[in-house]
């Protein structure tokens, strides 16, 4: 996770010349974690709603990894070089040197993120961990960074065991062996298996406001086709402000494009929204959020310290004027 970083300077392109390549385009885009994380809820209701081809991009669907550097990778291989990734994903390819610039925000919240135990455990926050163990997904993800900052606000670090337990099926595995007291799980996951499990603790109780992901574009791209990618951010937002509106109808919509039940994908949404109202992005940067990744990327020894400067990796002239903070 090394490097510098670059503002792209956009080609302008004639209005007939830009919907020309926008409607040209057909493509899937990239979302990390599509159909195992709440971050592609947005785009599953702009694809069925018919915002992206309003916008003049052509999204036939989406592809998916299971984040990190391969969301990055994905995403500029395609033929639309754009993805919503993990913050600290985009961090470490900006710092790598590779050629991509932040658009917009995603999901600039962990309401989806809870730490779960089983139904006849006892834990009532984490202050109440001391000498049990708990599981995180893998090393510097976001949650051994939010297991490190919660034990250290806590007063409890090094009094905890914290052990890697991988993805959810594997971290059920471990709870019900009890390998572990307490692990993380994210929606909609949770909501599939709340039968069998309680909260613990949230990880908004830890960090309220942590963004999770960005979207990205490989810069030449950028350049090239800029109303391609302000279709695209238009549309997600459009995507964002109907689930608000309308979380039932949002709900079918996430549980066809998703294949899960329609309880679920309601009780997943609602579990987002109720925690945090703003927990997906109308596509405005919220930079204080992101200094708390960066102050967590740090923490976990994943990027060296030192200040981040957002100017220098962000780029907003391609939001909405209303969602631009400066």
């Amino acid at each position: 996770m090394k490097g510098i970083y670059r503002f792209a300077r956009l080609a302008v392109l004639s209005p007939f010349l830009a919907a020309s390549v926008a409607t040209a385009q057909a493509a899937t885009l990239t979302v990390t974690h599509w159909i195992d994380g709440m971050y592609g809820a947005p785009f599953a209701v702009a694809l069925d709603k018919g915002y992206f081809k309003q916008n003049g991009v052509d999204v036939t669907g989406f592809i998916t990894s299971e984040g990190g550097g391969t969301s990055v990778r994905n995403a500029m291989a395609s033929e639309i070089p754009y993805g919503e990734v993990a913050l600290p994903a985009a961090i470490a390819a900006i710092k790598q040197g590779v050629p991509i610039t932040i658009v917009h925000s995603g999901v600039q919240s962990v309401a989806d993120l809870l730490w779960v135990q089983l139904k006849d455990s006892d834990v009532h926050g984490i202050a109440q961990m001391k000498g049990k163990t708990i599981g995180y997904s893998s090393p510097k993800s976001m949650t051994e960074m939010i297991t490190i900052v919660g034990l250290e606000r806590a007063g409890l670090s090094g009094q905890v065991q914290r052990k890697p337990v991988g993805a959810s099926g594997t971290m059920m595995i471990a709870l019900q062996q009890h390998a572990v007291d307490v692990a993380y799980m994210t929606e909609p996951a949770y909501s599939q298996h709340k039968d069998q499990l309680k909260i613990a603790f949230r990880s908004t109780d830890i960090v309220p406001a942590e963004t999770q992901t960005v979207g990205v574009v490989r810069t030449d791209y950028l350049k090239a086709h800029p109303e391609v990618v302000k279709g695209i951010i238009e549309a997600r937002k459009r995507g964002v402000e109907y689930i608000a509106a309308h979380r039932d109808e949002s709900a079918q919509i996430l549980a066809k494009a998703y294949k899960i039940d329609p309880a679920v994908a309601k009780s997943a949404i609602d579990n987002c929204l109720d925690t945090d109202p703003h927990y997906w992005s109308t596509g405005r940067f919220n930079y204080a959020s992101m200094d708390e990744v960066a102050k967590g990327l740090v923490l976990i020894k994943a990027v060296e310290p030192g200040p981040f400067d957002w100017h220098t990796v962000v780029n907003e002239s391609f939001l909405p004027p209303g969602e631009r903070s400066r």
